[in-house]
């Protein structure tokens, strides 16, 4: 026996600097109970102007301590893994088990064909026995051009995937390399057998053999067929016709699900999973491995807050240390048992070799029969489909959903951030492409901590209270829009007023409110520079904070409202992953992209007018009184108001200023207009 082979196939470390951050938190805690203590203290009499505004800005600033509660409950304990591929290419190289690989694409103009086989193709490609990957398609939108590209990617992978293997190129989506590589000139073979493959990629020759004679994963197409009486679930639906089919033509143990844009970056990705999943002392209890959303056009200064670097690098981190991430939906290896209903059980051994050899023993023709019954629309009724067996249905998040049910059952879940990043996907490169996907994910989230599937109710007992707190961090997004919407607007107008809400300049229960705010901005800054941040990126990230809060979020609380009253049902809305010319240019440039008629730009834009009214309105009170010191009174709301106004100065410039078709229409610039005098006006009389 070597030395190695009782060595774990992965190792888990605590984050550092974590007595720093505990330190900030006892810091925030301290400063902030100074502030109740003044907010009680310090209560306008019955009867005095104020009182309402002052004891609704009191219950706001309860709720943001208890976000704050919640969000320090994840960051407080992360873990970061590595893995060992070698020890596992020592011990079990000849018994590796089979991956399924699933693709979801659903219409062929949001999500091109071109973008959907360079998916295919890179996860093709694995660093990894071609006869043990299955590559499995669903394209909801029954697309013949989608169709059609799949056969040009099955024969262009009879040259691609030996490519790929013999100069280890990396990462192995054809459109990717090709766009970030330089020619070999000094090396003749490499260069003649690149240019000779690109041209392929331009698609002026598209008669390719296999001159090795190596085999390739199978690779299967699915259509799911649509009946108005039968609901289709959309990706969960998907998913679950893939999960069946699947089973009958690969049954591979191990399942790789990744969005049709999420391109393969890393050619290990599969190796790194089953490390976990094949670890001999703890892999019994992984239920799933969750990569993290990366992105590859993000701007240098990450103009819409895209890359949830944070999320990614913090809180997932965090997930994992108070008991496992939640599933994201693209990018995770699951373990096939897990999506079937199964309970974990820590006593079992799994069997890896009996995994290892498989054979199809049915025809190309009973299986494609199979098939169509398995995804048909009938299939579920009356079934466990999308209850117990399965990813969950009825929810615009059915991915956290589903690995909440999953840990529910026992099962540990693993984050795992490698150095090369596993997969690569498309930011949004419109400000209300952001805007509407945040909304739907908001609106999800909210519906689970508001159903059985809460939690606290679901995973009572059944996986520890700091994982049940750790998951309220997104469903508690809705709820937190009204407190942030209560804090943009209320000082605003009782700053127009001549009402007072904050302590004097010269008390020194200013310090408190000037502490908390200097140290948890400071540290927020101080977290994204470390992180690979830049300063305008932070203040972009600020920006989109107050954005979504104001907007997305209040909006999918308002969805979830509507739905539960019966005024609306649910969709499931797909954001574009193509942009045209002028919109890349702006994006790549910097320059925010608005250009339409919305209502979450009609809240945006009112929002901003009505703190620059107050602002403007404070100012003049202030400069009218400067003999009587009146400003010592109201310097934090004039701060506040003050910052809120710098921070929409984009939204000015395309409300007023820009004349390009990006700006905000000038429907949009009157209604906002009226809204905002409207409310200044019943400020004020």
């Amino acid at each position: 026996m070597a030395k190695d082979d009782n060595l774990p196939l992965f190792e888990t470390k605590s984050a550092k600097g974590r007595i720093l951050f505990q330190i900030y938190s006892l810091l925030i805690f301290v400063g902030t109970c100074f502030i109740f203590a003044y907010r009680l203290s310090h209560i306008p009499a019955k009867g005095e102007p104020g009182r309402w505004a002052w004891m609704g800005l009191f219950f706001s600033e309860l709720w943001f301590c208890f976000y704050w509660f919640v969000t320090t409950v994840v960051r407080w304990n992360p873990i970061y893994r590595n893995t060992f591929k070698d020890r596992l290419s020592h011990r079990y190289e000849k018994a590796l088990p089979g991956i399924d690989i699933f693709v979801c694409t659903a219409d062929p103009v949001i999500e091109p064909p071109v973008m959907v086989i360079n998916t295919v193709l890179s996860v093709m490609a694995y660093d990894y026995p071609a006869e043990k990957l299955s590559v499995y398609l669903s394209d909801d939108g029954g697309s013949d051009l989608t169709f059609y590209a799949m056969l040009e990617a099955s024969r262009f992978s009879k040259i691609w995937l030996p490519f790929c293997k013999k100069f280890k190129v990396e990462p192995r989506s054809p459109e990717a390399y090709f766009r970030t590589a330089v020619e070999p000139l000094g090396e003749p073979v490499l260069a003649k057998e690149w240019s000779t493959v690109k041209i392929l990629i331009d698609g002026r020759d598209s008669e390719v053999v296999d001159i090795q004679g190596q085999p390739l994963p199978t690779l299967v197409y699915l259509a799911r067929e649509k009946r108005t009486q039968y609901h289709h679930h959309f990706k969960a639906g998907a998913m679950n016709a893939l999960i069946r089919v699947s089973s009958r033509i690969s049954n591979s143990p191990i399942i790789l699900n990744v969005d049709c844009d999420m391109y393969s970056n890393n050619s290990k990705s599969v190796r790194d999973a089953l490390c976990f999943f094949m670890d001999e002392e703890k892999g019994n209890e992984v239920g799933f491995v969750q990569f993290p959303q990366a992105f590859e056009n993000l701007t240098k200064n990450d103009v819409y807050s895209s890359s949830l670097n944070i999320t990614m690098k913090m809180e997932m981190p965090g997930f994992d240390g108070n008991g496992g991430p939640c599933f994201i939906g693209t990018g995770c290896f699951h373990r096939r048992e897990t999506l079937s209903g199964k309970k974990c059980n820590k006593n079992y051994k799994e069997d890896w070799k009996r995994w290892s050899n498989r054979s199809v023993e049915e025809s190309t023709r009973v299986l494609e029969e199979t098939g169509k019954i398995l995804a048909s629309c009938s299939y579920e009724e009356n079934t466990q489909w999308g209850k117990e067996i399965g990813l969950k249905y009825d929810s615009a998040v059915e991915d956290v959903l589903t690995g909440l049910a999953i840990q529910c059952r026992g099962w540990r879940s693993i984050y795992f951030n490698p150095e090369r990043k596993g997969f690569l996907g498309v930011a949004h490169t419109t400000l209300l492409q952001s805007l509407v996907q945040h909304r739907r994910w908001s609106d999800g989230d909210f519906q689970i901590l508001a159903s059985r599937h809460c939690p606290f109710v679901l995973g009572y007992k059944k996986i520890p209270l700091k994982l049940q707190l750790s998951y309220c961090i997104y469903p508690l997004w809705a709820p937190t829009s009204l407190t942030t919407l209560y804090y943009v607007i209320v000082p605003s107008l009782c700053l127009l007023k001549g009402i007072s809400l904050f302590p004097q300049i010269s008390e020194p229960w200013v310090l408190a409110f000037v502490f908390v705010i200097f140290l948890h901005r400071a540290y927020s800054l101080g977290e994204c520079i470390w992180f690979g941040g830049t300063f305008k990126g932070w203040w972009n990230d600020q920006r989109m904070w107050l954005y979504r809060r104001t907007t997305s979020y209040f909006f999918g609380l308002l969805d979830y409202i509507l739905r539960r009253l019966g005024f609306t049902k649910s969709t499931f809305l797909i954001t574009t992953k193509v942009a045209d010319d002028d919109v890349s240019q702006r994006y790549d440039q910097e320059v925010i992209e608005f250009g339409t008629s919305s209502p979450i730009f009609t809240i945006l834009a009112t929002l901003a007018l009505l703190n620059a009214f107050c602002f403007f309105g404070g100012l003049k009170r202030v400069i009218a009184d400067l003999e009587t010191m009146v400003w010592e009174q109201f310097a934090l709301q004039i701060l506040l108001c003050g910052l809120l106004v710098f921070i929409n100065l984009p939204v000015y410039q395309g409300l007023f200023f820009r004349k390009d078709v990006a700006s905000l229409p000038t429907s949009v610039s009157y209604q906002s207009t009226i809204f905002a005098l409207l409310a200044c006006a019943i400020a004020l009389y």
